[in-house]
């Protein structure tokens, strides 16, 4: 089970809304928790670096019952199922449940080490985002309110050379919460896709190739944050990645192959360590 590292809230709190949110220690996690904050929402945060997350929340809510820490991996079944169960006995059923932990880390096709990677961001980037969500659905449906957010990337929607496990997992998270969706719809409780173009965190500070329309994560926060208060189905953030993003379907594969011949691949992990 997942332990908390903060007082969690009174029965007098849970009329103030609450958002959920995993990968909350760094980058855009951070940065939504930080604007939701700011919002008035109570958080429950979750990260595997809870000691890290805890410092922040320590600094940023002076009122224990504004913020509750769970220490969980979200490649943890038991561990994420756990943490999501122990915000609804503490703080209540979410309002907004936001699940962003993700890993990206570049591939090679011919190498068989490779493999494990491609195995690791799947069980990170899709089945512990629909591990997080599922604890709510029901609660959910049956209260028939609510927005569960999943966050996938514009690399969602083609395969980039060298990029082959996050860009799958990515259209895998897409394809999941377009199901989920329908699934929810019938009870009020609406499903978003939210895609990030190029942000600047952990995740892209090392990438050795053109990022543009580059946004710092208090940016994005905001963007996100007033998107997922319309709550639609999918929402790409900048709306500049939205239009390549749109092109980039429509692209042939002949001219999509040719222009993706001599751009620079992803690191590798094993380039990464020292």
């Amino acid at each position: 089970m997942p332990s908390l590292t903060r007082t969690a809230s009174t029965q007098s709190d849970v009329k103030t809304p609450l958002v959920f949110i995993t990968g909350a220690s760094s980058g855009i996690g951070r940065a939504l928790a930080a604007r939701y904050l700011q919002a008035g929402y109570r958080l429950a945060l979750v990260a595997r670096r809870d000691a890290e997350l805890s410092a922040w929340a320590n600094a940023q809510c002076p009122e224990p019952s504004q913020c509750t820490i769970y220490a969980a991996d979200v490649r943890d079944i038991a561990s994420i199922t756990g943490a999501a169960q122990a915000c609804i006995a503490a703080q209540g059923l979410p309002d907004v449940v936001i699940a962003n932990a993700g890993i990206s880390v570049g591939i090679d096709g011919a190498e068989f080490e490779d493999l494990e990677i491609l195995r690791e961001t799947f069980e990170t980037n899709v089945i512990g985002l629909a591990a997080t969500l599922q604890p709510f659905v029901r609660g959910m449906c049956e209260r028939r309110r609510g927005v569960l957010v999943g966050v996938a990337s514009v690399a969602g929607v083609r395969g980039l050379p060298g990029h082959g496990a996050y860009c799958s997992s990515k259209a895998a998270v897409i394809s999941y919460c377009e199901s989920l969706r329908g699934e929810c719809r019938p009870f009020g409780v609406k499903v978003m896709t939210l895609s990030p173009g190029y942000v600047d965190t952990p995740l892209t500070r090392d990438n050795q190739y053109p990022m543009p329309f580059l946004m710092q994560p208090d940016a994005f926060a905001q963007l996100a944050f007033r998107a997922i208060e319309k709550s639609p189905s999918h929402r790409v953030i900048p709306w500049q990645m939205g239009v390549v993003a749109r092109l980039l379907r429509l692209l042939p594969d002949a001219l999509f192959d040719r222009a993706m011949a001599n751009q620079p691949r992803k690191q590798r992990l094993r380039k990464q360590q020292p």
